[in-house]
């Protein structure tokens, strides 16, 4: 039985393990996203957010401790550097995992972890488009109806319902 036992072993003994988990910890935070088997986005996850919360504070007892998971200077080097002020403000959650589908060759569940921070398809506009304040049913909304409400109005609508514009020759 397996009652309590939350690790996921991956099919391998601890030394074996351990080496899998810092060589992927390695490869996100050098190339920023990987594709791996879901069961070890998983377990990533669960390895490496530790160790990206211990970035966030550079100090020299911080970067021993993480040298001593990772065992790797230019890793090191680019977690403290580009990784660490990048997720300086996240309260946690630093990875996000994708499912691809199924691999051919064994039909394994495959996913892509990422770092959130580094994606640029799902991050967030800056803060020049975010409006101050609640949304009501009058404002800043009215005058930009205004203003279409006027486009409207030198349009013609022909047979198909699309507007065309009136010539005024």
């Amino acid at each position: 039985m397996n009652h309590g036992n939350k690790l996921n072993h991956l099919g391998r003994k601890s030394a074996h393990r351990k080496a899998l988990l810092r060589n992927l910890t390695i490869s996100l935070i050098m190339h920023k996203r990987i594709t791996t088997t879901e069961a070890k986005a998983k377990a990533l996850r669960v390895f490496a957010e530790p160790l990206f919360t211990k970035s966030k504070d550079d100090s020299t007892h911080n970067r021993r401790v993480i040298f001593g998971y990772l065992q790797n200077k230019e890793a090191l080097i680019e977690l403290f550097s580009t990784v660490a002020p990048a997720i300086a403000n996240r309260p946690g959650g630093y990875l996000r995992i994708v499912k691809l589908g199924f691999r051919k060759g064994d039909a394994a569940d495959i996913a892509i972890i990422e770092l959130v921070d580094f994606n640029e398809v799902y991050k967030i506009k800056s803060d020049a488009s975010k409006s101050s304040g609640r949304r009501g049913r009058r404002g800043k909304g009215s005058a930009a109806n205004a203003d279409s409400s006027t486009v409207v109005e030198d349009a013609v609508m022909d047979g198909d319902n699309t507007p065309e514009l009136e010539n005024k020759d």
